[in-house]
């Protein structure tokens, strides 16, 4: 018999909620609408402990990263709010800081990030690039800098690990690669087997959340469908929380 925690087992800390928000994208709008259904939620239901998480990729490709940021550093003030590193977090940190991973940021999202603070990032030469790369860093303020460069890259709770991309199978999770946490794909994508915890996260875009025994993936891809999703779990309860223009579904997991 497999040793791990499969998604019918999987537990919380006793009395404790636990929320995650899969990639953000720049969906301020949508956030706004999750958040506030979370929220009436936890008011309802007043359970003893309560985390809400954000499982990276906050910035990129949607309309407004800036006002992302500025939600979840308002958010922070409450310790029980947690955001996790996305490798699009990590690319928009990386060329603000030193030039590097300008493709990345700026063929996969960066133009609309770059906007939303004010600035059009010029990509027609070198020299144009990094006049507007140092438009952006003259642009984006220092708390905004300082969340991106304290996002850590997973958290765990009870039976549920929270990543952004996934784990490298048979690596114990105190001692996985912040590479992998952010970026990993394939090998983990494709492992059946269960994993020392249930795994969380997004970083794969799907049409619908995956929920599989050894993982549950929750990048429902906001910024091109208009759905944002979110995994709430209490005890060995869990269920789906979904904000589109037309509201928050709500979809109980077997």
């Amino acid at each position: 018999m497999a040793s791990g925690i499969a998604i019918e087992d999987a537990a919380t800390p006793d009395g404790t909620r636990l929320v995650a928000i899969g990639d953000i994208h720049g969906c301020l709008g949508l956030l706004d609408t999750l958040l506030e259904a979370i929220d009436a939620e936890i008011a309802a239901d007043r359970p003893d402990d309560w985390r809400i998480l954000t499982l990276g990729d906050h910035t990129d490709r949607g309309p407004n990263s800036r006002g992302v940021i500025d939600r979840l550093i308002e958010r922070s003030d409450d310790p029980r709010h947690l955001s996790l590193c996305g490798n699009h977090d990590a690319g928009m940190l990386s060329f603000l800081t030193n030039g590097d991973s300008h493709r990345l940021f700026v063929e996969f999202g960066g133009l609309q990030t770059a906007a939303s603070y004010g600035v059009t990032l010029d990509t027609s030469d070198g020299a144009r690039l990094e006049a507007s790369r140092q438009a952006l860093i003259d642009a984006v303020p220092s708390t905004h800098l300082a969340f991106l460069t304290g996002l850590r890259a997973s958290a765990g709770f009870g039976d549920y690990f929270f990543c952004h991309a996934g784990i490298r199978p048979g690596i114990p999770l105190d001692q996985q690669a912040r590479e992998d946490l952010i970026w990993i794909r394939q090998e983990f994508l494709t492992c059946g087997e269960l994993h020392p915890k249930l795994i969380v996260h997004g970083h794969t875009p799907a049409d619908h959340p995956e929920i599989l025994r050894n993982r549950i993936n929750i990048d429902t891809r906001a910024y091109s469908t208009s759905v944002l999703t979110a995994l709430v779990a209490e005890g060995t309860k869990k269920w789906l929380l979904q904000a589109s223009e037309d509201g928050v579904a709500r979809r109980e997991l077997a």
